[in-house]
């Protein structure tokens, strides 16, 4: 796992404002983090080099699209390779995480309708015991990451036992 880089102020605002909307000119982004358009783009692009920004991507409406359900499916213990290989073939799922836990996998899924959901959950029910929640709402999606701050992170609640 690649360690942590320090980062200052300036790269910061730059996650923020790119994360915020990537289709941003690096002339607008300089002028937003107080910065020329070239040295934000040698921010930027050294950001990108260090692997601190893995890509962009355009943000979907997929009602818009006519996916008129998401929903998270749970996916008991199975073969892994199977269950790997499932998903790769199955365009629905939006998201797929190996966990821990009693589930050994969470999918994101999006379909038309209640059959579409009920085709696409079946698929894994064979290799697995699936549960399924429909999403109803949404209200954080796609939240801006920067850095963790050390004031931000509290100390571990203690019990504290009598002696």
């Amino acid at each position: 796992m690649p360690e942590a880089i320090a980062l200052d102020a300036y790269d910061t605002r730059i996650l923020a404002e790119l994360q915020a909307d990537a289709r941003i000119s690096m002339a607008e982004l300089g002028r937003r983090v107080h910065l020329s358009q070239p040295a934000a783009t040698e921010r930027v692009r050294k950001l990108e080099a260090a692997g601190v920004i893995g890509g962009y991507r355009a943000t979907v409406n997929l009602t818009a699209l006519g996916y008129g359900i998401r929903a998270i499916v749970r996916v008991a213990r199975a073969e892994y390779a199977r269950i790997v290989k499932l998903i790769k073939e199955t365009p629905e799922v939006i998201n797929a995480f190996n966990v821990t836990g009693e589930d050994s996998w969470i999918l994101e899924i999006a379909v038309i309708d209640v059959p579409h959901l009920d085709a696409v959950v079946t698929r894994f029910c064979l290799l697995a015991e699936t549960s399924t929640s429909i999403i109803l709402n949404a209200p954080r999606e796609h939240q801006v990451m920067l850095p963790p701050r050390a004031e931000d992170v509290k100390p571990p609640i203690r019990k504290i036992t009598n002696a």
